[in-house]
């Protein structure tokens, strides 16, 4: 028997206070969730991709740990989408935990949300 392809549609993130992580990503995503309430909330993303916050301590089966395990990942176009993003989540309360660096794959900076959770913006390396 062969598994169903897996293409993820969907990011769960899990969070200590969904409505004060949804407030966050309001601000970085310029939009409200579709669903919101006091353990779990929803943006639908313009690519119809979704993302959603859920209270930590309903997950079943428990999940252990958190944050900074992975990234969710955006690219942007240029150099000066990047400072954008740099100085924009700066002022909206994210954690700066790498300012603008160039590596291998291209130039990069990465956020970090309040739970952890880490954000990467980079500009890819010309090929």
């Amino acid at each position: 028997m062969t598994m169903t392809a897996f293409d993820p549609s969907y990011v769960l993130l899990y969070v200590q206070d969904p409505q004060a992580s949804a407030a966050a990503y309001q601000r970085l995503l310029g939009q409200a969730p579709v669903e919101l309430s006091p353990t779990f909330a929803l943006f639908v993303l313009p690519s119809g991709r979704k993302l959603g916050l859920w209270q930590q301590a309903g997950v079943l089966p428990v999940a252990e740990g958190q944050g900074a395990r992975g990234e969710l990942c955006s690219t942007v176009a240029d150099m000066a989408a990047l400072e954008a993003a740099q100085t924009a989540g700066v002022a909206a309360g994210w954690t700066l935990i790498q300012p603008i660096t160039e590596m291998d794959f291209g130039t990069t900076l990465v956020l970090a949300d309040i739970d952890g959770h880490r954000l990467r913006y980079f500009v890819p390396a010309q090929a």
